[in-house]
């Protein structure tokens, strides 16, 4: 006897839920089968085997240095084991985001070598460049008293040839992925998106001060204005040393901190002269400002080097983008002090005042795509900046002069 219509429609319910348990069962693991042999198949294993200059080339520092931040850092990014799955152990941690501080790899990418998949990548890797950073924040320290700032200006007086001299300013734009419902806020003058990084660099190629997250949008002239450093300095609250007589002259100088065109110009802050109809003088005051303010750039350009993250474009959430950057600058301070060969004599920008050559540092032929600043125009209205500047002008070519300074304006590109 053929079925009813009824039996008919209950067979086919019956034989769907029967296909939708047995989906129910396949599906039977969380993750992906080769991911749960971590411990096999990761690089973990093969950092085991490497030998001592492999080492630096994989994780950007030697095993001393990295056993010295793991056992900082371990406590802050360590996790349990669940009786479902076994955590990632903090000495995991800390190699993938070293890995990707040095590669720039995208986390799909780093998914096959780490044996950890991008959706964990994607909450690891910052969480441990925020532990890295708050390890690590003390070696980007500003001066707080006029002592210590006297022992910046000295260093560069003594190896810069510039006297009362506090540090060196350099802003770059950090290129972005495009932050979703963000229309053109960070869509800065060289039509990318980016966050710029600001920095104050010592004589030693050191950051002493960062400041990034500012969106690439804000006119570059005004990117120092949204700094805490900008407002303390304005405010008077940085404890600057009083202006005192420049060495060896009857002439008084405040202390000030050096920049590019991208600066405006004020008592404390010095910038090059236009190139207009500029004269012989004030091309000795640019040369001299360009000597000792190359320890920013080649600052900028030792730390993409070495975490060339920084030189792709960091496609992660934006929030994101800030511990990445802020971990790269704590980095490059802590192994400028703890690793001699992190910068060599080959690999920042070289004057030779004698044979009157200018060799260009090893990081130039890596490249950057760190973009500079927008130049503003030299018209401000602050007639006490230029007075400052001018004092120095004078002295440069006085009292303050260097034997080497007329025959290397030939060789010195400004």
């Amino acid at each position: 006897m053929a079925p009813s219509k009824r039996q008919k429609i209950g067979i086919a319910l019956a034989l769907v839920t029967l296909d939708s348990d047995e989906k129910k069962k396949r599906r039977k693991y969380w993750t992906k089968q080769w991911l749960l042999k971590r411990s096999q198949f990761s690089h973990t294993i093969l950092m085991k085997e490497l030998e001592a200059e492999d080492f630096k080339n994989f994780l950007r520092m030697d095993s001393n240095c990295f056993e010295e931040l793991l056992n900082m850092v371990g406590p802050l990014i360590a996790k349990q084991d669940t009786l479902m799955r076994s955590s990632v152990s903090a000495t995991q941690r800390l190699i993938v985001t070293l890995r990707y501080l040095a590669t720039g790899r995208s986390y799909e990418d780093l998914k096959f070598s780490a044996v950890i998949s991008p959706q964990l990548l994607s909450s690891i890797i910052p969480e441990t460049c925020w532990a890295i950073y708050n390890c690590l924040k003390h070696y980007i320290k500003m001066p707080t008293t006029e002592e210590e700032w006297k022992r910046v200006a000295n260093q560069f007086e003594t190896k810069w040839n510039f006297s009362h001299c506090l540090g060196a300013m350099d802003g770059k734009h950090i290129a972005i992925r495009k932050p979703p419902h963000s229309g053109s806020a960070y869509y800065n003058y060289k039509s990318f998106f980016s966050v710029v990084l600001f920095a104050v660099v010592n004589a030693n190629y050191e950051f002493m001060y960062v400041h990034t997250g500012t969106n690439g949008s804000i006119s570059d002239g005004g990117v120092i204005q949204n700094t805490n450093f900008f407002k303390m300095l304005t405010r008077g609250y940085l404890n600057l040393p009083p202006s005192s007589p420049l060495p060896d002259s009857n002439s008084s100088g405040p202390y000030v901190f050096l920049g590019d065109s991208a600066f405006a110009i004020s008592r404390h802050i010095l910038k090059p002269y236009p190139f207009k109809n500029i004269d012989h003088e004030k091309r000795i005051f640019n040369y001299r400002l360009s000597r000792a303010r190359r320890v920013s750039e080649n600052a900028f350009g030792i730390m993409v080097s070495r975490f060339r993250v920084l030189l792709q474009t960091i496609a992660t959430n934006v929030d994101n983008v800030d511990p990445i950057v802020l971990a790269c600058c704590a980095l490059h301070n802590y192994l400028r002090n703890k690793s001699s060969s992190y910068i060599t004599q080959t690999f920042v920008d070289k004057e030779n005042t004698e044979n009157l050559t200018f060799d260009l540092g090893a990081w130039r032929d890596i490249g950057t795509n760190l973009v500079p600043l927008a130049q503003i125009s030299d018209r401000q209205r602050n007639e006490e900046g230029k007075y400052v500047r001018n004092v120095f002008k004078e002295y440069f070519n006085a009292e303050g002069s260097v034997s080497f300074q007329e025959n290397m304006l030939r060789v010195v590109p400004l």
